[in-house]
């Protein structure tokens, strides 16, 4: 009973739609008239694309364990590209690309229009996009009406990732590197200091702990007067400043081995805060298309048709069943 229902049902649509066959042959042409004057009108815009790798480390390092971590050879991880993807998809690259370019004009808007720059924001975004592909690496699209410009908007966006980046590794690790600077002065003047002092000692006649020893050695066999007055003149000068200058001798060598590890890490602060790194790999570079990418004009014009059809049919329909409700009313 069901299966003749929806069979009389699909007769009756037929019939009811062979009947309307005219108006609906009318309004199909029409429709596909006017997709046509629209993909027409559209503009045609040309796609140039470029694609790089992210970097997995972007420093020098003077670590061994830094090293052992990650090599400035090695191609980035997912991480490493999504993080690639924050800073593309970045005001700082994009207020960089809309002035240099002056997309506002290029895309017919007037700053003095409302909602400017949210509509500036929105063109900017339809017509340059990001995506990580499969293999790891990001794609760099650039929709332009000149193919030449595509491709150097999509070129400078690629130079901008070091700049933008670095940039942003500035703002943390120059502060770092004066910190590590004023440790490192502060290490070698109290070093200067601590040397100064031991000299002075010296002056005096003060010697390491072996030197004395033997200063008892030499007042023993010693064979005039003169000579036992100056060890022993020597003896009583060490006897009084010898501890002091053992401990600032082991001192010494504490600063030094300070000095040296803090020196490792001022040299790894000054790279990080001033040398300016790399941190992608460009495998594509974009060049200019020579076909277009949009419109597709025969994409458009069969969707404006068959929409239309559809909706034509649908009217028909509810025309058709309201004079029946009429009818019975």
């Amino acid at each position: 009973m069901k299966e003749s229902n929806q069979k009389y049902a699909s007769n009756e649509l037929l019939i009811f739609l062979w009947k309307k066959r005219k108006p609906l042959i009318s309004i199909t042409v029409l429709a596909g008239i006017v997709g046509i004057v629209v993909s027409l009108l559209l503009p045609v815009l040309y796609e140039s694309s470029a694609i790089v790798f992210p970097a997995a480390t972007s420093t020098v390092s003077f670590s061994e364990q830094r090293n052992a971590k990650a090599n400035s050879m090695d191609f980035g991880e997912e991480e490493h590209a999504e993080q690639l993807i924050q800073i593309l998809q970045s005001s700082r690259i994009k207020s960089k690309i809309i002035h240099q370019f002056d997309l506002a004009k290029e895309y017919e808007l007037e700053p003095t229009e409302s909602n400017f720059l949210y509509k500036l924001g929105q063109a900017y975004d339809s017509h340059i996009s990001f995506e990580r592909t499969r293999y790891g690496s990001i794609k760099i699209s650039v929709l332009d009406k000149k193919p030449q410009q595509a491709a150097d908007i999509a070129n400078k966006i690629v130079q901008l990732i070091d700049t933008v980046k670095n940039d942003l590794i500035k703002e943390r690790t120059i502060p770092a590197y004066e910190v590590n600077k004023r440790k490192m002065d502060k290490l070698n003047q109290d070093q200067q200091d601590l040397i100064s002092q031991m000299d002075s000692l010296s002056r005096l006649g003060v010697v390491n702990a072996e030197a004395r020893a033997n200063l008892f050695s030499a007042l023993n066999e010693a064979k005039t007067p003169a000579d036992r007055d100056f060890f022993r003149e020597k003896i009583d000068v060490n006897l009084k400043n010898g501890a002091l200058y053992d401990g600032l001798a082991e001192l010494r060598e504490f600063r030094i081995e300070k000095l040296t590890t803090q020196e490792m890490a001022y040299e790894q602060a000054e790279a990080d805060a001033y040398e300016n790194f790399n941190h992608k790999f460009v495998v594509e570079e974009a060049v200019a298309a020579d076909k277009k990418a949009k419109p597709k004009r025969a994409v458009i014009v069969i969707i404006i048709t068959l929409a239309t059809l559809i909706f034509a049919i649908i009217s028909l329909l509810i025309a058709e069943r309201l004079k029946e409700l009429k009818k019975i009313a």
